[in-house]
């Protein structure tokens, strides 16, 4: 990462100057490296000075000034060409600005890396688990699942940019009384359609799209269900209603662009015995104990719990709880992830403080298991909520939406907020064609670079064949500021990455996607990009823009939307 080279340079400053005696000899702390807020202050700042004094004090018990440390620094910098200028500011901070000549180069070395961009060495091969969606077999996929679907897939592109080794999963909650509240929904459908006067079950599942669930069931198999007992019958429907719905959410995530790795069977827990095995194992260690004639999970026993969950009911059935425990054994024991993400709504937020009980009844590391909390959306149109769906009765659908407005819209509103906050995704803006709509003005941005090099290929410059060779005389044309402001934010793009990584979330991405097309626009702005007159000149403004167009495609395909080449 260019921030770890600009921290190394500062290291190593700091030891010539103790080889010269100017510094006393001590522990190097490790410094901060931040991005001043005011470009005036140069690309980086440092309170290396800073902490060093600190260091120097406590080693020696003398009381250094900071800025002589920061002078005594900055008189210590490598020549290696990429730092053009070291100023001290306040106290001891050490500001540095990085070379006109190193950020021209900076051009080449974007085209090369190419859709690899940005890729940062964080996650070293670590395993990591992002577990999203998840939600009940029992239907289409509501828009408000949309967001859950959204965060933990973008979180895993961006992950796996910073080298972790990710897989996708989606935990198909099929044991449970919701999925068997569903079969019997479908069963009553499917015999409707058959002309029985048949009700449906108390508390079914009222929506059109069960009767194009069973309509679908009776095209495949007929009318060999009707003639079953009842109960032999709803047995045989569960793995045609799970693979039914599974199909449906398959592919209504394809519509934006999620897929998974793994679709994990909450039944398979069961049907193994792996639920009565780790029970089991708790039990023997005293974690389940037996109290009004069910099971309790002790997990008072462990921090930020105050009362006893329980696994098994009086009635002898399990609960979720009992799931999600032999689940998370899978998880870290059996399939051994270093760390999972598990994407929760909002309202799952009290279950937080007992599954990281579950993780030290099971010796495991609680930090080892990150469960990401995320809000509410709104669907407004005109300022008012969206509440019912033409097709389903009593829900939006995702499908519904991305019909209305389009996968990449739907990605990007959905990602603009941490979250924590909650969202209201306007439906009239996620359609405007015009700058107030951030998805069109990010989208179009990159539209239009690939005009101007379509337009410089037929006035004869080959784009193409100029970054093959990326000539670095060429690019030491580019001296303009608005050419090197532009080079400067595309650099951003590690820190970005990085960024998310550390708050595991992208959110941060739509601003830089953003800030990168205005970036952009204003160079295109102030330069003109192909002048017959300056063919030079010309040469290094498209191959600033063959960068810009790297960037900007890298960061929309790590929030899953495409790169348009017209619009």
């Amino acid at each position: 990462m260019l921030r770890e080279q600009v921290k190394d340079i500062l290291i190593q400053a700091v030891q010539a100057a103790e080889a010269d005696h100017v510094l006393p000899p001590v522990p190097i702390p490790e410094p901060e490296i931040m991005r001043p807020k005011q470009a005036s202050h140069g690309d980086y700042s440092s309170n290396v000075a800073l902490v060093l004094a600190s260091a120097v004090k406590k080693a020696t018990g003398e009381k250094v000034n900071p800025r002589q440390i920061g002078q005594a620094i900055a008189d210590h910098i490598p020549q290696n060409g990429m730092i053009g200028a070291v100023e001290l500011a306040g106290p001891g901070f050490i500001n540095l600005r990085l070379s006109d000549t190193w950020l021209q180069e900076q051009v080449r070395t974007i085209i090369q890396a190419g859709s690899d961009f940005g890729r940062i060495d964080r996650g070293k091969g670590q395993r990591w688990q992002v577990e999203f969606v998840s939600a009940n077999p029992t239907g289409p996929l509501h828009f408000g699942g949309a967001r859950n679907a959204v965060l933990g897939d973008s979180l895993s592109n961006v992950l796996e940019a910073a080298s972790y080794d990710v897989q996708r999963e989606f935990y198909v909650n099929d044991a449970g009384t919701q999925f068997q509240l569903f079969v019997e929904t479908l069963y009553a459908r499917y015999l409707q359609l058959l002309g029985r006067d048949e009700p449906l079950p108390e508390g079914g599942y009222q929506g059109s799209y069960v009767v194009d669930y069973a309509r679908q069931l009776l095209e495949r198999e007929g009318e060999r269900f009707a003639q079953m007992p009842r109960a032999e019958a709803l047995q045989a429907l569960k793995p045609l209603a799970r693979e039914i719905v599974l199909a449906d959410l398959e592919d209504e995530l394809a519509l934006i662009g999620v897929r998974f790795d793994n679709w994990f069977s909450e039944q398979s827990l069961y049907d193994e015995g792996l639920v009565e095995q780790v029970l089991e194992l708790l039990r023997e260690q005293g974690d389940i104990v037996e109290k009004d004639g069910a099971l309790w999970f002790r997990a008072s026993k462990y921090p930020g719990n105050e009362k006893d969950e329980v696994v098994i009911r009086s009635n002898g059935l399990p609960t979720y709880f009992a799931s999600d425990i032999a689940y998370h054994y899978d998880k870290f024991i059996r399939r051994k992830f270093d760390t999972v993400v598990d994407v929760w709504a909002v309202d799952h937020q009290g279950h937080v403080p007992r599954m990281k009980a579950v993780m030290m009844a099971l010796g495991l590391d609680p930090e080892r298991l990150i469960i990401l909390l995320y809000n509410l959306v709104k669907l407004m149109r005109g300022g008012q909520e969206v509440k019912m769906s033409k097709r389903a009765g009593e829900f939006v659908t995702l499908r519904e939406v991305v019909q209305e407005v389009g996968p990449d819209s739907v990605r990007f509103m959905l990602l603009t907020r941490s979250p924590e906050s909650a969202i209201e995704f306007d439906l009239s803006l996620a359609v405007a064609q015009n700058n107030e709509n951030p998805v069109y003005y990010v989208q179009y941005s990159h539209a239009r670079i690939c005009s101007i090099l379509r337009r410089a290929q037929e006035l004869g410059f080959h784009p193409d064949a100029l970054a093959d060779q990326a000539d670095p005389e060429v690019l030491k044309l580019l001296t303009h500021p608005a050419e090197l402001t532009l080079i400067r934010k595309m650099l951003e793009l590690e820190d970005q990455i990085d960024f998310a990584v550390d708050k595991l979330s992208p959110h941060n991405l739509t601003h830089y996607a953003m800030e990168l097309a205005r970036t952009f626009n204003l160079f295109y702005r102030d330069c003109k990009v192909v002048d017959a007159s300056n063919v030079p000149l010309s040469q290094a403004r498209l191959l600033l823009s063959l960068a810009a167009r790297t960037v900007l495609a890298r960061v929309l395909s790590l929030m899953g939307m495409s790169a348009p080449e017209s619009m």
